[in-house]
């Protein structure tokens, strides 16, 4: 009976938690399928083909429209390098497109509160400023040479299907005229519909290990592990922890927050929580990638240079909300516990559900289903079919 109640106590954990940020979640993927459905990826090889601060500013910027689960944006920044973007606007690419993400944001703010969310979003603009810096003084020609050759092999990768998917409105007219038209609204339907299919085991996982984690781990061996009576070792530990434990935990996109909130009442430190989310983008399936993709040369730089980045980043972070008296001190999450209650969350979640239902239908009317069987094919794959 004692293992049958603690598989229902952390079941009922993750459900609580999924409950709490449902509507959250369903908002920012319709926002940023909004987004993508104006806005082609067919410009982004163009004008990404420097690495100078303009062409790192839209970089950036095709990242945060782009918003995609960590192995559609792996795979579509290798698509756009093979194209002509230089290395170091694709990678930055990568990083906006997980870490300046719409979707990312609310779910942050709505399950652990808005410092998380602006730590999120002032930390991926520090990441992408720090990155840019290592690759000016570390990254050689002979490395992106290697890249390039090992990358124009069309090495297999997941996800290779959805990232070549541009779905975009190319019609001529406003961004009001392209949105509201028939195509934007199944355009929005499609990108609405595939980026759930690319995370929803990701997010599965998270919730599952969140909720185990939250069961079955005591606090006290949380708060032993992360030093949560000993602020300065707290602070000097998380960031160097937080990408650590990402990358074994598999876990990646936005499907790493509900963990992230358990690991903050756990005790880790604000900087650790930060530095935790960011490395959705080497955790262990995608550094396998950037083998395939890159050779074990350029896998093994990325994974030096991103947990650096990581890692400072968190500091920064911690220690400039800090300066700013603005960390949370309260580790409670108020979803963990709460299940269904017929109060404000429910009620938007009925709302948001059938928003989704009403793009999921018309995904299916305009034939998407045979999109869903491409997702995964790879480039060789489809280049033969």
């Amino acid at each position: 009976m004692s293992i049958l109640h603690n598989i229902y106590l952390a079941l009922f954990i993750a459900f609580s938690m999924f409950w709490g940020v449902l509507w959250p979640l369903i908002l920012g993927f319709a926002l940023s399928g909004i987004v993508q459905a104006v806005i082609s990826h067919k410009t982004l090889a163009k004008t990404l083909g420097c690495d100078d601060t303009k062409c790192l500013t839209f970089a950036t910027l095709f990242g945060i429209a782009s918003s995609s689960c960590s192995y559609a944006a792996v795979a579509l920044a290798r698509a756009i390098f093979q194209k002509g973007a230089s290395f170091t606007s694709a990678i930055v690419f990568e990083l906006a497109s997980t870490n300046l993400v719409i979707e990312l944001g609310i779910i942050l703010f709505v399950l652990m509160g808005w410092q998380f969310a602006a730590a999120e979003w002032v930390g991926g603009i520090i990441m992408v400023v720090i990155i840019a810096l290592i690759f000016r003084f570390t990254l050689t020609k002979k490395l992106i040479r290697a890249a390039r050759n090992k990358a124009a092999k069309g090495a297999l990768g997941k996800m290779e299907g959805h990232a070549a998917m541009d779905m975009s409105v190319l019609k001529k007219g406003s961004f009001a005229q392209r949105l509201f038209s028939s195509d934007g609204f199944t355009a929005v339907s499609n990108y609405f519909v595939m980026d759930w299919a690319s995370i929803w085991v990701d997010l599965f996982l998270g919730f599952l290990i969140a909720g185990a984690l939250a069961a079955w781990v005591p606090h006290s061996v949380l708060q032993a592990f992360f030093f949560k009576n000993n602020p300065t070792l707290a602070f000097i530990e998380g960031p160097l922890v937080g990408p650590l434990v990402a990358i074994i935990s598999f876990v990646c996109s936005v499907g790493n927050v509900p963990l992230a909130a358990v690991l903050w009442q756990g005790g880790i430190s604000f900087g650790g929580v930060v530095s935790f989310i960011f490395a959705d983008l080497i955790v262990l399936p995608i550094l396998d990638i950037y083998r395939k993709y890159y050779g074990w040369k350029v896998m093994l730089y990325i994974l030096g240079t991103f947990y650096i980045t990581m890692a400072l980043a968190g500091y920064i972070i911690e220690l400039l909300f800090s300066a700013l008296h603005i960390i949370p001190t309260n580790r409670s999450i108020a979803v963990v516990m709460q299940g269904i209650q017929w109060n404000y969350t429910s009620w938007l979640n009925i709302i948001f559900l059938v928003i989704a239902v009403i793009l999921v239908i018309r995904f299916i009317k305009t034939g998407g289903i045979p999109m869903l069987g491409m997702m995964e094919k790879t480039e060789h794959e489809m280049t033969h079919h």
